[in-house]
């Protein structure tokens, strides 16, 4: 209990919680298996990454079609990698853009000098499947549509499955940013054609930062010789080296790794991507009917909303200044993000995270208790 009578935010291993789309909330064992070192080519290590690198196709049933090339980094690393090594010099590649994480993928692009076409709708607003099928009708040069699955910046779901169809049904190749989805929205990769999927270790399967990884269709990587534009991120190169001398090209992150080890242990002990999906899913109920109840509107239909993230509007009183709101939630052990949306004042709480829902009811107390202290009457903005 904090001195303010709430309960107070505590992790396993007395942290404040992290309700953040990641860096997010670990368990002790994941933050225990970290304390050894590892030598980069001893066997036990090699072993462990090894089973690292199998176990991730099958979060998306694509074990018989998709091999994990591993990228050191944070997500982005995994997404560049991604772009520049699966998109040709020669090829053009079509963004679906309706937030951060898909502008700086065209930023990606631009850096690389690859061409594109960008498809861009609202921050709160799916990709227009029409608009996508007229631009694949009516320009044969685009080889790739990449498209994110959860876009953080609202915490929108967009349609991936159907966003693939189209994609399939023209002949052009999918990539998907999954950084805030994979382990914890539904993908069949035998339902929704993909040549590669970008994910991290610190997002829905619960581990730390440090680790990118790049889900590839076997046939399509091995096209990808030559493509990439920079050493470091080229995927090709990675992947015949792994396969050649089971070794990184350059020091790997070992204690992510063998975290991020356990942290997959304890994704299947809970059932999965269903079973994460349902904790998450609470999650997320909680919050956004709590929030409700004290005046908070989210930005997103429940039909948009995705279980990882959700954005709020700021609260129209002069009262309100979201630092010090912000600054009285971590002193109780909650740790929430800012907004990043461009068309409104907003903040974000997130869902996933070795969190559940009790821990979300308390920290509805805690956001209560600090709008009493700001001297917020909900009833005077309620939204």
């Amino acid at each position: 209990m904090s001195q303010w009578g709430s309960p107070r935010g505590l992790s396993e291993t007395g942290d404040p919680l992290l309700l953040t789309p990641g860096p997010l909330t670990t368990s002790r064992r994941v933050k225990e298996a970290m304390v050894h070192d590892w030598g980069s080519r001893d066997g036990g290590f090699l072993a462990i990454n090894k089973s690292v690198l199998e176990q991730l196709p099958a979060v998306v049933n694509a074990s018989n079609s998709h091999v994990t090339v591993p990228m050191q980094g944070s997500g982005t690393f995994a997404v560049e990698a991604m772009l520049t090594t699966f998109v040709p010099r020669t090829g053009k590649v079509l963004l679906l853009v309706n937030g951060a994480y898909g502008q700086r993928a065209t930023q990606i692009c631009e850096i690389a000098g690859r061409a594109r076409q960008v498809h861009e709708t609202p921050e709160d607003t799916p990709p227009d499947l029409g608009e996508l099928e007229h631009a694949l009708r009516s320009d044969p040069s685009i080889t790739h549509v990449f498209a994110v699955h959860c876009e953080t910046t609202s915490g929108i779901l967009n349609p991936i499955a159907e966003i693939g169809a189209v994609v399939e049904r023209y002949g052009r190749k999918l990539l998907i940013d999954a950084m805030s989805a994979f382990g914890a929205l539904p993908l069949d990769a035998t339902v929704t054609s993909f040549d590669a999927l970008a994910a991290s270790s610190n997002k829905c399967i619960e581990g730390v930062p440090g680790l990118g990884f790049v889900l590839c269709r076997e046939t399509a990587l091995a096209e990808t010789k030559g493509n990439a534009t920079t050493l470091t991120l080229d995927l090709s190169d990675q992947w015949q080296n792994l396969r050649r001398t089971g070794q990184y090209r350059f020091t790997p992150p070992i204690q992510v790794i063998v975290s991020f080890h356990k942290a997959l242990e304890e994704f299947w002990a809970e059932g999965g991507q269903a079973g994460r999906a349902r904790r998450y899913a609470e999650n997320c109920r909680v919050l956004r009917d709590g929030m409700r109840e004290l005046g908070f509107k989210p930005l997103l239909s429940q039909r948009l909303q995705a279980p990882i993230i959700v954005t709020f509007h700021m609260p129209k009183d002069a009262k309100f200044v979201f630092e010090r709101f912000y600054e009285k939630l971590s002193e109780r052990g909650y740790v929430i993000y800012p907004g990043k949306l461009t068309v409104a004042e907003s903040f974000r709480i997130g869902c996933i995270g070795k969190l559940t829902a009790e821990h979300m009811r308390n920290a509805l107390a805690a956001i209560a208790e600090v709008l009493a202290e700001l001297g917020v009457d909900p009833r005077g903005w309620r939204q």
